[in-house]
């Protein structure tokens, strides 16, 4: 009996460091049932006496046999709820791995992202043979292919060499854009004038004089073109309407061309420039001044605008923009005495351009046109010769009143060059002919926009161009 003891807390203790704990069966002898009923446990824990020992061995060996302990342990382990394995499934599943046969799994492919669906319309490119050159690889479905033309330019800006004739055309397309209004207005008349007309006569001489004078050319300057016209028409150098076309072009060109130019080697070189309220003079001054700029020249800006709010300090934040000094004095004080002291200034920084800004004045009115007066003899009293140039900025949107400012001012000052501005905003572009060749004085500038690189250089041919197509 002392063995079956010693052999029960063995197992009792192993249980406990499993983490299980052992169950009482009715089935198996406890400490009562050795003791017997009313004993108590320290009396049951009690060494019994060896006889009641032997007779208890014999007792549990005849009944249950050798195997009875073992059996009551793996059944009362297999009965207890625990997380862990029974003993007879980790046996199965030790037996398993140690006859399992482990395969190194293949190594995983590299992540490429599937290819892109080519469009429908992009033809298959096949494989070159290694001994051939590869073919050329297309474009990317979204990316614009260039065209012959921007690819010879961008070819020959790698060299250096950009022909003056390819950037001719790159400003001529976006002067046409900008002169869309007008071209509607004229060219889009004389397309419907012409369509089904097969023969020139005498009868669509008139109807296109007409046209030309609904399009702000002015009444002179459309007189003036149809007789051109009539007269190859008696010649007979008209025979359809395309040749008809190419001579109204050739004969506006004539018309606007103004071969004259300026010297200018004065040092500093005086511009004053003058016009009614509204037309840009301020903003036109600023643009004349960056192209200087570039040039590597020298502008000062003279700030003779004392009559308008906020004048002044207009043109200051221009000079700040593209680099120039400005030349100012308070609000009211005499615009004379303020050119007076730019054009001193000018030839104390040796300045290359002096630009004079004026205030706004209708042409109507006999007193601003009088100062404007005083302010051309005190630059010619403080430079000679000056001022070099005057240039008078017109609005392309006031149409046929444009010709009688050119006139007023021609006769105060003297214009020497007008500037057309707001020419992308009207459909009166047409009048730059009338204007042209009613006062005589030429076109030096066009203005097709509020950017500054806006203020174009006038061409004759290109503005032909763009205003018929």
């Amino acid at each position: 009996m002392r063995r079956w003891f010693r052999r029960k807390g063995k197992d009792t203790d192993q249980d406990e460091d499993n983490g299980t704990a052992p169950l009482v069966e009715e089935t198996e002898p406890g400490p009562e049932a050795a003791s017997g009923p009313g004993v108590t446990g320290e009396e049951a824990l009690a060494e019994p006496e060896p006889e009641a020992q032997e007779a208890a061995l014999a007792q549990t060996e005849t009944t249950n046999g050798p195997q009875r302990r073992g059996f009551l342990r793996r059944w009362r382990r297999e009965a207890e709820p625990s997380d862990a394995a029974p003993p007879a499934l980790v046996e199965v599943a030790a037996e398993a791995e140690a006859e399992a046969v482990f395969i190194e799994p293949p190594p995983a492919p590299p992540l490429v992202p599937p290819p892109t669906p080519e469009p429908e319309t992009t033809p298959a490119i096949p494989t070159a043979p290694p001994e051939t050159e590869p073919a050329a690889t297309p474009p990317e479905p979204g990316e614009a292919e260039a065209t012959p033309e921007i690819l010879a330019v961008e070819d020959l800006e790698e060299t250096g060499e950009v022909p003056a004739e390819a950037e001719r055309r790159g400003m001529f397309r976006r002067l046409r854009e900008r002169l869309g209004r007008t071209r509607e207005a004229l060219s889009g008349g004389i397309d419907r004038l012409f369509r089904g007309r097969k023969v020139v006569d005498a009868e669509l001489l008139e109807e296109l004089e007409e046209l030309l004078i609904t399009a702000d050319i002015g009444v002179e300057t459309s007189l003036f073109l149809i007789q051109a016209l009539e007269d190859k028409l008696r010649r007979r150098e008209l025979g359809d309407v395309e040749r008809l076309k190419a001579a109204l072009k050739a004969e506006m060109v004539g018309l606007l061309a103004s071969p004259v130019v300026l010297d200018r080697s004065a040092r500093p070189w005086v511009v004053l420039v003058v016009g009614i309220n509204g037309v840009g003079k301020t903003t036109t001054i600023a643009k004349l001044a960056h192209q200087d700029r570039h040039q590597g020249l020298t502008p000062l800006l003279v700030a003779a605008d004392t009559f308008r709010a906020a004048a002044v300090e207009q043109l200051e934040i221009w000079g700040e923009r593209i680099g120039a000094a400005v030349v100012k004095q308070k609000t009211g004080a005499d615009p004379a005495a303020v050119v007076f002291d730019g054009l001193a200034a000018g030839l104390a920084r040796g300045a290359d351009t002096v630009y004079v800004d004026t205030a706004g004045r209708l042409h109507t009115k006999v007193n601003l046109m009088e100062e404007l007066k005083k302010i051309h003899r005190t630059a010619a009293k403080k430079i000679p010769g000056a001022p070099h140039e005057v240039l008078l900025i017109l609005d392309a949107t006031t149409g046929q009143n444009a010709m009688n400012q050119a006139r007023l001012f021609h006769e105060a000052v003297g214009v020497t060059g007008l500037i057309l501005t707001k020419m992308d905003g009207t459909a009166k572009g047409g009048v730059a002919l009338g204007v042209v060749h009613e006062t005589g004085i030429p076109l030096k500038y066009i203005g097709v926009g509020e950017a500054m690189e806006d203020l174009r250089p006038f061409d004759a041919e290109a503005f032909v161009e763009a205003i018929l197509g």
